[in-house]
């Protein structure tokens, strides 16, 4: 068996020890679009974070998707003032509204419709969607995506 002393855990422990976080912040920003100005600046600014970074950082990484695309990013804040931030794809409703052709969703929902998608559609969407989804198929997937689609009052049609 072996045998540690004190000093040694000690030094395990130091190793394993990691960055404080400070706080998550959640943003939707257009892709290749992040600027000081708000929502970026003001909620960066709460934390200590620097903006101007932030926003050089995260429009080198959005530079190979289309412009001005909705890109949903989770910025995770350290006590140290540095930061790290995941990128997520484009909102559902953003595939749907691309989908059916249509600038905004229906005003009355279950009412009037917006427009329509095919079931193929939906099964692509929720394919391109799937590792952002809290599903393990593409059927629950697809119930999710049409679930969306009749919220917004597009037609799932066969």
């Amino acid at each position: 068996m072996f045998k540690t002393t004190n000093s040694d855990n000690k030094r395990y422990k130091m190793a394993k020890s990691k960055k404080k976080i400070l706080g998550l912040i959640k943003l939707q920003i257009a892709a290749g679009k992040a600027t000081p100005s708000p929502p970026v600046g003001p909620a960066l600014g709460q934390k200590g974070l620097n903006i101007m970074e932030f926003c050089k950082a995260f429009n080198a990484a959005t530079q190979s998707l289309e412009p001005g695309i909705p890109v949903p990013v989770i910025i995770t804040a350290y006590e140290d003032k540095s930061f790290t931030f995941i990128t997520k794809l484009p909102p559902v409703a953003y595939y749907i509204k691309k989908a059916a052709n249509v600038k905004s969703a229906s005003k009355e929902p279950g009412k009037s419709f917006a427009g329509q998608i095919t079931l193929a559609q939906v099964k692509e969407i929720a394919e391109k969607k799937m590792p952002d989804l809290n599903c393990s198929t593409v059927e629950s997937a697809m119930n999710m995506v049409k679930g969306q689609a009749v919220s917004m009052g597009i037609k799932v049609v066969e």
